[in-house]
């Protein structure tokens, strides 16, 4: 009978097996482009100028980033009750069109009262569209997973019609709304710097990423600082027992939803306020999905995510920079290297605990030992 796994040191399960994870995944990556005949290390250096050094560069990993913190608070918010909510493409389309109902509605107004009611409509409008699949649910056991997957497409279907309908801009044959009225516009960031004389390259990057950053600290009270909080995480740990301590379970898992898809609804501010300033089609891209990958690599902590959400900004603006760079390494491989560091941050997570976990108590074992003889 072999013996049982002993348990990993807190601090290697959310910082030293996630750079193992993450260092095998680039291993592999580095080998597939040696295959191509191409060099690991030159393209490595070409991705990080590309993300962090070339003039802009950070501006646009950040403007990634944004999305990602949203998507992964999302995803976190909802794993710490055991939901596994896969559903933000579709609360983030719903909260782009909150975002821009709520503008238009209020065209005319001033900026101080335009602004946070549309930013109040994204989050109610991807919160509505959790709070269904939470009901659903709570009240019939119907599986958070299939119920989510099927409201993404069935916001994907409305957006359709919509932008090619009802909100189509006159004389546009895209399907894109009309622009949304200058006062609920989201601050560039560099715009902001150039007030207090400091120039940088234009970006994207706007307001919405203070927004998200202020997004992880809500998270962080929300889950480990209030009574909602800790009934999340009781629930997450187990359900029955948390129902026979007295816990509204079904309210919990509703609201739980709720704040899930709102900060899911969130993340529609920075493309739509930040950037185009009008709703356009397909804007989400896949950041709700890869908010899971986000959310398992950050360890449903709000560091953690942000820290992921980084990673995965890098990962798309770098990638860019490697395709534009090498006539070989296409925009496919850099999805490769995507779908390898998903791979090992979330199927395959927990692959390395194990061997580390015996590796770090005999190593600890020793210590202790060299400790009482020393």
């Amino acid at each position: 009978m072999s013996k049982p796994t002993p348990p990993l040191p807190r601090w290697a399960d959310i910082v030293l097996l996630p750079m193992i994870n993450l260092f095998t995944a680039l291993f592999l990556c580095g080998l597939i482009v040696l295959a191509i005949g191409e060099n690991p290390i030159t393209a490595l250096e070409v991705m990080i100028n590309g993300a962090f050094v070339y003039k802009g560069a950070l501006g646009y990993t950040l403007f990634y980033t944004t999305n990602f913190i949203f998507t992964g608070l999302a995803v976190a918010t909802a794993f710490h009750a055991r939901l596994f909510n896969i559903g933000a493409e579709g609360q983030a389309a719903l909260g782009g069109l909150g975002a821009t109902l709520v503008a238009f509605a209020l065209s005319g107004l001033p900026s101080i009262f335009a602004l946070p009611m549309a930013l109040a409509g994204a989050a109610l409008f991807g919160a509505f569209w959790g709070v269904v699949p939470g009901y659903l649910q709570a009240k019939r056991g119907s599986h958070i997973v299939i119920t989510t997957i099927m409201f993404n497409f069935i916001a994907a279907a409305l957006l359709v019609w919509l932008l090619a309908g009802p909100m189509l801009e006159p004389g546009q044959h895209s399907p894109q709304s009309s622009l949304l009225p200058e006062a609920t516009w989201l601050t560039k960031i560099h715009e902001i710097l150039a007030w207090f004389g400091i120039k940088v390259a234009a970006t994207p990057l706007n307001t919405s990423f203070l927004l998200a950053l202020l997004g992880c600290l809500i998270f962080w009270i929300l889950i480990w600082r209030t009574r909602l909080g800790y009934e999340i995480r009781a629930i997450g740990q187990n359900q029955e027992a948390a129902h026979y301590s007295g816990i509204n379970v079904t309210r919990v898992i509703i609201i739980t939803m709720a704040i899930s898809a709102a900060f899911a609804g969130l993340m529609a501010i920075n493309q739509i306020q930040g950037v185009s300033h009008k709703l356009i089609l397909g804007f989400t891209a896949g950041y709700g999905f890869t908010g899971i990958a986000v959310a398992l690599m950050g360890r449903n902590h709000p560091i953690g995510i942000c820290l992921a959400a980084i990673l995965f900004g890098a990962l798309v603006q770098g990638g860019t920079e490697l395709d534009f760079e090498f006539q070989i390494i296409t925009r496919e491989m850099v999805l490769l290297i995507q779908g390898m560091i998903i791979l090992f941050s979330g199927a395959l997570a927990y692959m390395f605990n194990p061997p580390l976990a015996r590796f770090l108590a005999r190593f600890l074992r020793v210590r202790t030992k060299e400790k009482n003889y020393g």
